[in-house]
């Protein structure tokens, strides 16, 4: 059994639409990034690349690399589930929190839930995402940005 854990943060803009968890969630500001900046995935992305011993997302999607300009982060996410198969590990669970202000995410919490578990190709519940507040501290607090941070653990098929 191998452990990953994940971070990623995006500042807040106007324009740009809120992606986390591959869901669109309404709000007047989106996440600034070179793909669709979904700091929740971003994380789970990473907590699985290192878990695997793989790095990170920059070394594999740079944002100098115009193919992934607006590419949707549930893509790069199926993507990093390849590359995982191509070492032989198979996933066993995923943590994540999202740590921002507002909006509230309770209501879109599941659908978050079933689009990464789906991409992943494993059980829903093997998923498990939350969101907190920092009570008004901090940048996600004044409503700069959004964080998110991820846990994972994984296996190789061998064993």
């Amino acid at each position: 059994m191998r452990i990953g854990i994940g971070y990623d943060v995006h500042k807040l803009v106007p324009e740009r639409d809120l992606i986390l968890g591959g869901q669109e969630i309404p709000f007047e500001l989106g996440l600034l990034g070179h793909s669709d900046a979904d700091v929740l995935v971003h994380a789970i992305m990473d907590a699985l690349l290192g878990a695997a011993g793989l790095g990170d997302i920059g070394r594999h999607f740079p944002d100098s690399d115009a193919r992934y300009k607006g590419i949707a982060s549930l893509k790069l996410l199926g993507e990093v589930k390849h590359k995982l198969e191509l070492e032989n590990y198979w996933i066993n669970n995923i943590d994540a929190v999202v740590v921002a202000q507002a909006p509230k995410l309770a209501p879109y919490i599941e659908m978050m839930r079933q689009n990464i578990a789906e991409t992943l190709g494993i059980k829903s519940k093997d998923v498990n995402v939350k969101a907190t507040t920092t009570e008004h501290l901090g940048f996600a607090g004044r409503g700069e940005g959004i964080g998110a941070y991820a846990v994972c653990t994984i296996a190789n098929k061998n064993f």
